[in-house]
């Protein structure tokens, strides 16, 4: 393992890689891997990678497993990154999806629990349990069925029944909440001590974001280490925005890339805290959203953790934050349908947000932009509606539809 050690993204306190670890004990603030990158750069190159299999796992040297046989798998591929078709509400003419919805359990969240769950068995874990909007818990209870852990997951009652079913029939343990996702996480950590379960909570131990620290090596070696001018990622809790941005510092700190992408981030109006922090120029989400609500459960998230780091990743990079609809984000899950694309809602909030940053001037015509797409539509059909009565019902022996 490369990981030297464990360092406090908000007091700089730092602690060894190869302990149990959750949030700085100091300060309470996100703790993030930092790696020997001269020693990385000294084992592999660009050119070795290429000859890997196209897997996140092919950039284990950045990630903190102790060896491959650590390594708790589904397959993973390389998602696909495809230009977006011509009529898809946008004149640029470079626009490209990268489509996470291809990952095992149909969402990006398999990045962060594929690397959580496995160094968390190296490290003799055996209970986890995890607050989620839905697609976290349908990740953990995958990997942690794959890995023969016991999975514990705490979701809103209004969970979409796809995704209920599938953590339970993957063996989770599974909790109904009156509340929001920050509900679900109260009760984590408040019976944590009683049931001896790991808190896998976004943001509240340094694993799951180096799973999606990979995305940026996965998106530079897909765009051949010339990377887009500008990414839109749909961002709740902000741990794949976290991971981008770090994946980023690290890919140009090796001298691997030259420049970072721009990170523009997209909410729902119905919540978007980051998108009130960032407009009024603060460091962090002051307060929790009053009455959140949106149709895109995974980006329902009022009171961030660790706030202060997605936004710095925003000012680092000269990104922005934006808000959408949930009537264009429908609108978008629709275009994108048409053009053979499944987005689940939180992922068709980016083409909203191209759609609205587009008519503000934002983009400049030639520049390069992707948009993340971060997970599946099958599980999200109900959020489309259908009126099943008008649908024409045929007799068996009819010759005509009319």
């Amino acid at each position: 393992m490369f990981s030297v050690q464990v360092e406090c993204s908000r007091c700089g306190e730092t602690f060894l890689p190869d302990r149990v670890l959750t949030v700085c004990t100091k300060c309470g603030g996100a703790l993030l891997f930092r790696c020997d990158l001269q020693r990385v750069a000294d084992a592999v190159s660009k050119s070795v990678l290429k000859k890997r299999s196209d897997s996140f796992w092919k950039f284990i040297e950045l990630l903190p497993i102790s060896s491959a046989e650590g390594i708790v798998s589904l397959g993973e591929p390389y998602t696909p990154v495809l230009r977006l078709p011509q009529g898809s509400a946008t004149a640029l003419k470079n626009v490209y999806v990268k489509d996470d919805g291809r990952l095992p359990t149909g969402t990006f969240k398999a990045r962060g629990m594929a690397v959580a769950v496995s160094r968390l068995k190296e490290l003799g874990i055996r209970r986890i349990a995890v607050p989620s909007a839905g697609n976290a818990a349908a990740a953990l209870a995958a990997y942690g069925a794959q890995a023969g852990l016991e999975v514990y997951a705490f979701m809103p009652k209004d969970v979409p029944e796809s995704i209920l079913k599938e953590c339970i029939y993957l063996g989770a343990k599974v909790y109904l909440v009156k509340g929001l996702i920050n509900d679900a996480g109260e009760i984590v950590k408040r019976l944590e001590p009683k049931y001896g379960w790991f808190n896998v909570s976004t943001n509240k131990q340094p694993y799951r974001v180096e799973g999606y620290k990979a995305i940026a090596f996965e998106v530079a070696e897909q765009f051949n280490w010339n990377l887009p001018d500008s990414i839109i990622f749909p961002t709740g809790g902000g741990e794949g925005v976290i991971g981008l941005w770090k994946g980023f510092k690290e890919l140009t700190e090796l001298g691997w890339t030259k420049k970072t992408p721009r990170i523009i981030i997209v909410q729902s109006t119905g919540c978007a805290p980051l998108v009130k922090a960032f407009n009024s120029n603060q460091s962090e989400v002051k307060e929790p959203w009053q009455k959140a609500q949106t149709i895109a459960t995974g980006l329902n998230v009022p009171y961030p953790y660790a706030s202060y780091l997605i936004l710095r990743a925003l000012k680092e990079t000269n990104g922005t934050a934006t808000a959408v609809e949930d009537n264009e984000i429908i609108s978008s899950m629709k275009t994108l349908f048409r053009k053979g694309i499944y987005a689940c809602p939180e992922a068709a909030a980016t083409l909203a947000a191209l759609e609205k940053l587009e008519n503000q001037n934002a983009f400049d015509p030639d520049e390069t932009i992707l948009l993340y797409l971060t997970g599946n539509a099958t599980k999200y059909l109900d959020a489309l509606e259908m009126r099943r009565e008008q649908i024409p019902v045929l007799e068996r022996n009819t010759n005509s539809l009319d």
